[in-house]
């Protein structure tokens, strides 16, 4: 089997037995993405030789984690030293930063090699959207705005991408493309050095194709407990359902997919209740909507002051105010979202939330990445999200769901994930390449 196919913590494994090289795995995954990329178009930027010369450097190195090695995609409003970031914005072409962004320096000072930058929706916001095609048909978007962070890993040309989450741009993705995603709790991962869109929102993900993977780059992150959490067993875990108050938006394949996690872990003896969150959590999308445009005005005001008409009428939009949204609006819109965390957390009463992570499967089309109205109220509540696959739907196009904890449970979440993902992640998983 070519190491393209092998999770990052299965390379990880064989990289520290001496079993296989970064440079090897690096090849690899180059030419996955020769083959693969002109069809897929996950990337804005690759320089397979100084990808091949980071491995080789690697190689020569003592590990300095288990992530020493193994390759790496960077979504494009995410800083690189020695890369271009573009925004994927015409007016930012052949940019280059003079330093990487906090997330990548972590990754690099790791042991992992920053394999390219991938491509996005315009400033992980609006306007141009990312040229990615869904590895499986390429008349559908695979999310976004991580378009081409999503779409690398589940079609294995990288193992492990960063993507973020301002809205449902991390998770959604994950979900339509079969593969797992971790949105951290909101501000445990330095956003510096990374475009902002709204400082209450945004948040730095990571994909991988396990709930290993996932946990290695924690582990780098040094997010609290992560390595130290004790094994979770099966009957000890209670699982929440929750359909969130807008279930009305659930599409056929969404709403087969949530019922089938629930029945496997049912099945599989693990305790599921129901959760009925209160009526003020109806009202978290629009406060999302509020914050994200309101701070969204100060994000681009400096891009609409310098470039004028050369910016695109999305981002007008919001340097001016379209909206009208004044302090007042944004003042009940952060009281409503501190007063549903703290009473999310006291409702739980179980170790995980199971919810929705996308309406159904991804939409047919490029003019779109899909709706995240099954993502915003996560996001605005700061918790964190673990993107599971779980079923295909009627279009052949995968469909997952999301598993949530409290805020700062990562390390719990990643514990519970381990033993409840190979029974929801049940459908299929001999059938993709490099499951083993």
């Amino acid at each position: 089997m070519e190491p393209c196919f092998l999770t990052a913590s299965e390379a990880a494994a064989r990289i520290r037995e001496g079993r296989l090289t970064s440079e090897r795995l690096v090849r690899s995954c180059l030419e996955r993405i020769a083959v693969r990329d002109p069809d897929v178009k996950a990337w804005l930027h690759v320089d397979p030789r100084a990808a091949i010369a980071a491995a080789r450097e690697a190689d020569k190195q003592p590990a300095r984690s288990r992530l020493h090695g193994l390759p790496f995609g960077v979504k494009d409003v995410i800083d690189t030293g020695d890369m271009p970031t573009t925004y994927n914005s015409a007016n930012w072409q052949g940019y280059r930063p003079a330093k990487d962004a906090a997330c990548v320096g972590v990754v690099r000072a790791s042991g992992a090699v920053i394999l390219g930058k991938t491509d996005t929706v315009e400033f992980a916001a609006a306007g141009r959207k990312a040229a990615t095609r869904h590895p499986r048909n390429a008349g559908h978007t695979p999310g976004g705005s991580s378009s081409g962070s999503g779409a690398a890993v589940a079609d294995h040309q990288v193992p492990l991408a960063f993507g973020t989450q301002t809205g449902g741009s991390h998770i959604r993705p994950a979900s339509f493309n079969g593969i797992y995603g971790l949105k951290p709790t909101w501000g445990s991962v330095s956003r510096e050095g990374a475009k902002v869109y709204a400082n209450s929102l945004d948040t730095i993900g990571w994909y991988g194709r396990s709930v290993a993977d996932l946990a290695l780059v924690a582990e780098a992150f040094r997010l609290d407990g992560v390595g130290a959490t004790a094994p979770v067993a099966a009957p000890q875990i209670t699982v929440a359902l929750c359909r969130t108050p807008y279930w009305p938006k659930i599409e056929p394949a969404g709403e087969a997919a949530f019922a089938a996690a629930a029945e496997r872990l049912g099945r599989a003896g693990i305790a599921v209740r129901e959760l009925a969150l209160p009526a003020a959590f109806g009202e978290l999308y629009d406060a999302q909507t509020t914050i994200m445009f309101g701070e969204g005005r100060a994000a681009f005001l400096d891009e609409y002051l310098i470039q004028g008409a050369r910016l695109g009428p999305d981002f007008v939009a919001r340097a001016e105010n379209a909206r009208g949204i004044g302090p007042r609006q944004m003042i009940e819109a952060h009281d409503l979202a501190a007063a549903c965390r703290r009473e999310f957390e006291a409702l739980v009463g179980a170790d995980v939330v199971l919810a929705p992570a996308a309406p159904g499967e991804a939409p047919e089309g490029l003019h779109t990445t899909g709706d995240h109205v099954f993502n915003a109220m996560w996001t605005l509540l700061h918790v964190p999200c673990l993107g599971v696959p779980c079923t295909t739907g009627s279009k052949g196009l995968p469909v997952g769901i999301q598993l949530v904890g409290p805020r700062y449970s990562d390390a719990r979440l990643m514990a519970v994930a381990e033993v409840l993902a190979p029974v929801i992640d049940a459908e299929g998983r001999e059938d993709r390449p490099g499951a083993a």
